[in-house]
């Protein structure tokens, strides 16, 4: 732990050289456990003083594009590494306690992105029409900061009901994906549509509600996906779309 906090630190005496892009006065993390598997999540409400900055950055300097490596049905920026650490420095010793995080692991960013939904349901393929995790790996979180007023979709959390699974990790990987081809199966010849509701397959039993400035943490083995609103959701401008800011992060 010791050196997790000796490396906070460092990076926290660089950044008073440069203006922060957000400036965080005191947190207060609320904490639900969730599910039948009790898997804690985290909610911080009103997580920045002042948004404007990193709002300024999403909607005039950076070049959103589609995202070509991964299944997400939008287009995605780079976020600025700054507010990154920001973000991390403020929480990483909250996973650490809540999750109880191994202390000889340390921090490893993964994906720093903003991201807008912006796919039309009829052009979403199988994969992208059933909830997802996005890593088996035990110490794999998403840090995901809700930026634009709303209304937008909730996050929702799943269960497999064949399974009863709702963190896929390696040991469930091949039973779980055996048993959730009967999904594709099933739907095969349906008009392809965004997951907003339980079926015969999946039960949506948890929730976050879309808030401007709401940080929301959680493990990436969780089963999960945006309940899209296609009145709200797919708009790839910045301005006015479902904008987040995505942090994920390891720890190995």
């Amino acid at each position: 732990m010791s050196s997790i906090t000796t490396n906070s630190n460092h990076v926290n005496q660089q950044q008073n050289t440069t203006d922060s892009i957000i400036n965080v006065s005191g947190i207060k993390p609320e904490v639900y456990s969730i599910g039948q598997e009790q898997t804690p999540v985290i909610i911080i409400d009103n997580f920045a003083d002042d948004l404007s900055t990193l709002l300024d950055i999403a909607r005039q300097q950076v070049q959103f594009t589609k995202d070509d490596g991964s299944y997400y049905p939008g287009v995605r920026a780079p976020l600025p590494q700054r507010y990154a650490i920001e973000v991390i420095n403020q929480v990483f010793q909250l996973i650490y306690d809540v999750y109880r995080v191994p202390h000889h692991l340390r921090i490893k960013p993964q994906i720093l992105s903003f991201s807008l939904i912006s796919q039309a349901p009829d052009s979403l393929m199988p994969l992208q029409r059933l909830p997802h995790f996005d890593t088996p790996e035990p110490y794999y979180f998403a840090i995901l900061h809700y930026l634009n007023d709303g209304p937008h979709g909730n996050t929702a959390f799943f269960r497999h009901k064949n399974t009863g699974f709702e963190r896929i990790n390696e040991a469930r990987m091949e039973h779980y994906f055996t048993s959730a081809k009967a999904f594709l199966t099933d739907h095969a010849k349906d008009t392809p549509e965004y997951f907003v509701k339980s079926d015969q397959h999946y039960d949506i039993y948890h929730q976050i509600e879309y808030r401007p400035n709401r940080l929301v943490i959680y493990p990436g083995n969780m089963l999960h996906s945006t309940l899209v609103d296609l009145r709200t959701d797919i708009d790839d401008n910045p301005n006015t779309g479902r904008l987040t800011a995505n942090i994920f992060i390891n720890f190995k």
